[in-house]
């Protein structure tokens, strides 16, 4: 991903086959406020746990959706709601990704959506925020910290305004229920407890 940095931002686009590029030039942080929609086809919410106590399994969601309000002058006003298709899940094996879809995990069937409502947000130092609010996952809701790097703006070759933000989270996924796992001959089990949530986003300001 990675559309953005803090100095300047290029954008391509296909609208007539060539590549166009669009110059972010640091708008006074008032500038900013307002509601933004993420782009999902420019944005990436993934994970990555431990597989076997010696590697990483890493995945995203491809299917999710979300509403950002930025307040530019007073960013403990900011709030955020995202809500993700457990069924999108994709590890790039077709076998593991039936796994985690299945009761044994998710229950995709049962809870097809992951949400995230932000009930308090702030400023960390410099381009560094945290977000914070309740995570659900099946049918439990816990409290889940986001922190996030804001990675500036830009309007892309259809005009529309953007702005960039990536961040990370570290979660116990037993607190939310998903307990499945399976003993190691050679001691420890299959699949880690602790999570890493990594978010990478693209949200378009909304016009009037």
């Amino acid at each position: 991903m990675g559309l953005f940095n803090r100095k300047t931002s290029t954008v391509t686009g296909t609208a007539t086959g060539t590549a166009t590029a669009a110059h972010a030039t640091g708008p006074a942080p008032a500038a900013l406020t307002g509601t933004y929609t993420v782009d999902p086809a420019h944005s990436s919410i993934g994970f990555t746990v431990r597989h076997a106590m010696v590697t990483n399994v890493r995945g995203t969601f491809g299917d999710h959706e979300g509403t950002l309000h930025l307040d530019g002058t007073d960013p403990s006003r900011s709030s955020a709601a995202i809500d993700v298709r457990i069924a999108s899940i994709d590890t790039g094996i077709a076998d593991r990704d039936g796994h985690l879809r299945s009761g044994d995990f998710f229950d995709a069937e049962t809870f097809p959506v992951m949400s995230f409502r932000s009930n308090r947000a702030e400023r960390l130092d410099g381009e560094n925020y945290r977000i914070s609010g309740d995570l659900t996952i099946k049918d439990v809701t816990r409290p889940l910290s986001i922190d996030l790097e804001f990675h500036g703006t830009a309007t892309d070759v259809y005009g529309n305004e953007r702005v960039g933000f990536e961040g990370s989270a570290e979660i116990l996924r037993s607190d939310w229920g998903l307990t499945w796992n399976a003993a190691l001959e050679t001691g420890g089990v299959m699949v880690s407890d602790k999570v890493k949530l990594t978010f990478d986003i693209s949200a378009i300001r909304q016009t009037a």
